[in-house]
């Protein structure tokens, strides 16, 4: 039966309220409920009829007549919470469907009603309810003559089980309905509190590698400070500790935290598959008395599926976050493929333009077919220098990148190098400046002497393509601290910087230059050439040997400067400044 239909039947009853209020036989069974009583304010019943009084032992004039009498007294077993609704069913004047236990000398019944306020008149003011329902389970019976408080006090336990058992099955609908872990964590704590009428109740998630808790969801009452945020040293709070080792629910009489204000918590990891995942912690306050195993069996039921539920979650979380990384992988190599398409076409264009050329006797003489043949071999070096780079990430990627590590001598790679970028960047108008540090011996570092070389040329080779004027700068200091690489130790390192005052970098983009298959702008590759993997290789190699690349760059047009740096073979004797001044 609806509450619309309840309405109604109740103004129609407003009519003749008084010989409602009189009637107590068998007449309310024309209303089609078989459970039909009506109230005052106060909660005293006026009229009472249920068609299972017989079978259940219940004596309705002895109810309506007697409703303070120990024995006869059909008592809601939350008088408070039943009081309030009645009253504010009179107060809003609309009907309410509510689910509660009865209380009968020695039985306890769990009974769905529908409360419908009784209206007299327009002009008056609602005093009594309407009640219909029925029967959903009854308590066994206690067998003693005489029902003590401490009698209730143990089956009070059984009804908050059965209506824990209808508060998991409602949590776990509700998370298995999402997978965002925010959601599930406020949800459960929202469920718990509201249901249970908490005044805190905190999860944290935990990982098994940490120390430390997070409070990531909480319900609260409003009077109390909010607990959102606050780092947990499980080692603090014992509870929690135990919670985490068992995976069983802890009843904590005097926590450690503050926010708890003494009050008894209960405190229960969430597992999946036998490892603690998170933890879920409540206060019991003053109102609840007993904690049976049943209730702590079913607080961990609770945290089992929560636990499950925050296990999909995270791995739903890592799959997607895997398929949104492959995604921008895989549409990062069809960029890098379509540059490198276009990179490796132009100079094989031009390498069959001048062999053509040549071929068909388009020369005029001697001195142009020359030209033209440069001209080719120049473009071939290109085209080398690309498929190089392709092989070299390749060979990285797949582990199969050998180097020869062994002394170095700094002075020898700065004057291959500087041999072969100068003539470059003064064919571009660019100062070109390369500065070691002052010694008074050699200084030997500990690498691969070509992948140096070509870490340096890559390096160099991009400070002065990416600069229109001014210059390039290249210097080196020795960091004296010891570092241990490959089992071996060093004095120092070597670092080496490589400046510029070109075009430079935003300061968004600088993530992506050490991206395999990333370059900061695609339309650069097309202006000024290359794979873009220059950095990337650079970075490899360079880590390889046991050093690191660094980019520093305060934004576009305010120029570039990478650094790397390489073990120090052996400690160089340093010059002090005033013995460099007098060799200067």
């Amino acid at each position: 039966m609806g509450i619309t239909a309840n309405s109604h039947k109740s103004n129609i009853l407003s009519k003749n309220l008084e010989a409602i209020t009189s009637n107590t036989d068998g007449s309310w069974a024309n209303l089609g409920a078989e459970l039909v009583y009506t109230q005052d304010g106060t909660g005293h019943y006026l009229t009472f009829w249920w068609q299972h009084s017989e079978c259940l032992g219940l004596n309705p004039e002895q109810i309506v007549g007697n409703p303070s009498g120990k024995d006869c007294a059909f008592t809601p077993v939350d008088k408070a919470a039943y009081l309030e609704r009645l009253q504010r069913i009179l107060t809003t004047l609309m009907p309410e469907k509510y689910q509660c236990w009865f209380s009968y000398g020695q039985q306890l019944f769990e009974l769905e009603l529908v409360m419908s306020p009784i209206i007299p008149s327009l002009t008056s003011t609602p005093t009594t309810v309407l009640v219909m329902g029925r029967l959903l389970q009854a308590a066994v019976s206690q067998q003693e003559e005489n029902l003590t408080s401490q009698t209730l006090t143990e089956i009070d336990p059984a009804l908050r089980s059965q209506h824990h058992h209808k508060l998991i099955n409602q949590i776990t609908r509700n998370i298995r309905r999402t997978l965002d872990l925010d959601i599930i964590w406020q949800q459960t704590v929202d469920s718990l509190g509201e249901a249970l009428q908490l005044e805190r109740c905190i999860i944290c998630p935990y990982q098994l590698s940490s120390t430390k808790v997070q409070v990531i969801a909480e319900y609260r009452q409003p009077s109390l400070s909010s607990m959102l945020g606050l780092e947990i040293d499980v080692a603090s709070e014992p509870g929690f500790a135990q919670a985490l080792t068992t995976l069983q629910p802890i009843l904590v009489e005097n926590p450690q935290l503050l926010q708890f204000d003494r009050q008894r918590m209960l405190v229960v990891a969430t597992c999946y598959q036998d490892q603690p995942n998170g933890l879920i912690a409540i206060t019991l306050g003053n109102k609840c008395t007993t904690i049976t195993a049943v209730e702590l069996e079913l607080a961990k039921d609770v945290a089992d599926q929560l636990g499950t539920a925050i296990a999909h979650a995270t791995l739903y979380k890592e799959l997607e976050e895997a398929r949104q990384q492959a995604e921008q992988a895989t549409r990062r190599i069809r960029e890098f493929l379509a540059n490198v398409t276009h990179e490796l076409r132009t100079p094989l264009n031009g390498i069959i333009g001048f062999l053509k050329l040549i071929l068909e006797g388009m020369a005029d003489d001697p001195e142009e077919q020359r030209q033209f043949l440069e001209e080719a071999h120049k473009s071939s070096l290109y085209l080398l220098d690309i498929i190089n780079d392709i092989l070299d990430i390749a060979r990285i990627e797949a582990g199969k990148m050998e180097l020869e590590l062994r002394s170095v001598m700094l002075d020898e790679l700065f004057s291959d190098v500087e041999s072969f970028m100068r003539p470059q960047a003064e064919g571009r108008n660019l100062s070109f400046r390369m500065n070691m540090p002052p010694t008074s011996d050699e200084i030997i570092v500990c690498g691969d002497y070509q992948r140096l070389k070509q870490v340096m040329l890559n390096l160099v080779g991009n400070a002065i393509k990416f600069t229109h004027e001014g210059g390039v700068t290249v210097s080196t200091d020795v960091v004296r601290k010891k570092v241990t690489f490959q089992d071996q130790q060093f004095p120092g390192m070597v670092r080496v910087r490589v400046a510029d005052t070109g075009i430079g970098v935003s300061l968004d983009k600088q993530d992506k230059l050490f991206q395999l298959f990333s370059q900061v702008d695609g339309s650069r590759t097309r202006q000024y050439g290359g794979t873009g993997l220059g950095l990337a290789i650079s970075q490899k190699l360079v880590e390889a040997m046991g050093g690191e690349v660094n980019f520093y760059s305060l934004g576009e047009g305010l120029g570039s400067t990478v650094t790397f740096t390489v073990p120090l073979y052996q400690q160089p004797v340093m010059v002090s400044s005033s013995e460099s001044d007098s060799q200067d």
